[in-house]
């Protein structure tokens, strides 16, 4: 096992803190690790994708679980498969595509580890038929406080506070999930313009779930008329007779690790380092909205091309700055469309420089204490950390999202305050109080659950 003292953040760049790092090579090790810690607690962390300060741990020890990426064998008769937890779904999905299966989940990346998307809970792009990650788990080994690893199962309350709980409950080590079958490694994808918010949500209820997987760009720099324009984007496992007309012209995985052969920003003019503008973004966004077909219906693309285009391009954080972005993400039910109308409006009369912001719908609640999605509307946006009153205005929008009943999504905060979060989760208390009972030392910790009182 190797150990380094090194300076952590999230992926966003905000906040580095200092932890000692241990990479361990075995379940033993890891263990190890829980019994022998210090008084400031440990915490794993995966691949570092969290935007935020949830797997830093200043002063105290970080479990690094990337080492540990063994995937057993699939069963293909049942449709799962068991895996460590530092198995990224990238790899996932290259192992099992060719075997016709897919993870159960899959988020707008592949470069999260399976322990990442349980203690993360994260939702996908069908989150209205297939719910979060955590709900298609069917066992997952826990190390807990003792230095035990404890088999734990769904409909327990450990398992229900380890889905969503952002590794305060122990070290996820490894996960057997339930596999979706698929019959072609392509996707049919259909693509639309919508020219205005109300627009765009109508668009997105119109056919209903008959293209299960939905989400949109939305161009948050757009104000008067068009203010919450955006590109549609639907899609559906593609059937064999679809793939035909193909065949031979379509790789699962295209070369050079590109998840597509083209630009998700079709038309995106390269931009210089430094900080992201506000007439920078405007400028990006309006090229990339008039340079999308106003609707395109059919079109077959990669598996990874459709769910992980992002994965493909070179890192955009440089562009926002020296002081890293600030990743926020909420949603607010159904009914009510007139707060995220607001917060649409409140952010480009501000002309925050936004290039990055996705719209979802989320269906039926899942059943971890803290997972983060719920029925309605979720809107997740990128911004320079380095904005000047982005603190004050991002509370503000806490509060709109709070008094509409909606929530800001745990595992990606940098900045929240505590008394919002308590307002916003109302489990946090009953998962507090089985965290001091499974926990009473406080073995687990972070810098984010430092910051919110988790």
């Amino acid at each position: 096992m190797s150990v380094d003292t090194v300076s952590l953040t999230g992926w966003g760049r905000t906040a580095p803190t200092t932890a000692v790092r241990f990479r361990p090579r075995g379940y033993e090790e890891a263990a190890a690790v829980v019994r022998g810690r210090g008084p400031r607690g440990v915490i794993a962390r995966g691949l570092g994708r969290s935007p935020g300060d949830a797997a830093q741990n200043a002063g105290g020890s970080v479990l690094d679980l990337s080492g540990l990426a063994r995937i057993g064998g699939v069963d293909a008769a049942a449709g799962v498969v068991r895996c460590d937890a530092g198995v990224s779904l990238e790899r996932l999905l290259r192992v099992l595509l060719p075997l016709g299966w897919l993870p159960p989940v899959l988020p707008g990346t592949g470069r999260v580890t399976v322990g990442g998307a349980i203690g993360s809970d994260l939702p996908g792009l069908d989150h209205r038929r297939a719910g979060s990650f955590a709900r298609h788990v069917s066992a997952l080994e826990l190390l807990t406080a003792d230095g035990e690893v404890r088999t734990v199962l769904p409909g327990t309350a450990l398992f229900d506070a380890t889905a969503g709980g952002l590794g305060l409950t122990g070290v996820v080590l490894g996960a057997t999930l339930r596999l979706r079958r698929v019959s072609t490694g392509l996707m049919s994808v259909s693509t639309e313009r919508a020219g205005d918010l109300d627009d765009l949500l109508a668009r997105f209820t119109a056919g209903g779930d008959r293209l299960p997987y939905a989400s949109a760009w939305v161009d948050l720099t757009a104000r008067g008329r068009a203010t919450g324009r955006g590109i549609l984007t639907r899609g559906e496992h593609a059937t064999p007779d679809m793939r035909s007309a193909h065949a031979g012209r379509t790789r699962l995985f295209p070369r050079s690790g590109a998840a597509s052969g083209r630009s998700p920003f079709p038309g995106l003019p390269p931009l210089p380092g430094g900080l992201l503008g506000p007439a920078a973004a405007a400028l990006c966004n309006e090229v990339r909205y008039r340079g999308s077909r106003h609707a395109r219906s059919g079109e077959l693309r990669p598996v990874p091309a459709f769910f992980h285009a992002s994965d493909a391009l070179p890192d955009v954080r440089p562009l926002y700055g020296r002081g890293g972005l600030v990743r926020y993400r909420f949603t607010v039910g159904y009914g009510q469309e007139e707060t995220l109308h607001r917060v649409v409006r409140r952010i480009a009369a501000r002309r925050s420089p936004a290039v990055r912001a996705v719209l979802q719908r989320f269906g039926a609640a899942d059943p971890g204490l803290l997972s983060f999605a719920a029925p309605g509307w979720s809107l997740e946006l990128d911004l320079p950390a380095s904005l000047p009153g982005l603190g004050r205005f991002l509370d503000g929008v806490d509060e709109e999202v709070a008094a509409a009943g909606g929530r800001v999504c745990l595992a990606q905060d940098s900045r929240m305050r505590p008394e919002t979060a308590a307002a916003m989760y109302p489990r946090l208390a009953e998962f507090r109080e089985l965290r001091a009972r499974l926990d009473p030392a406080g073995a687990f910790r972070s810098d984010l659950s430092r910051r919110l009182g988790l």
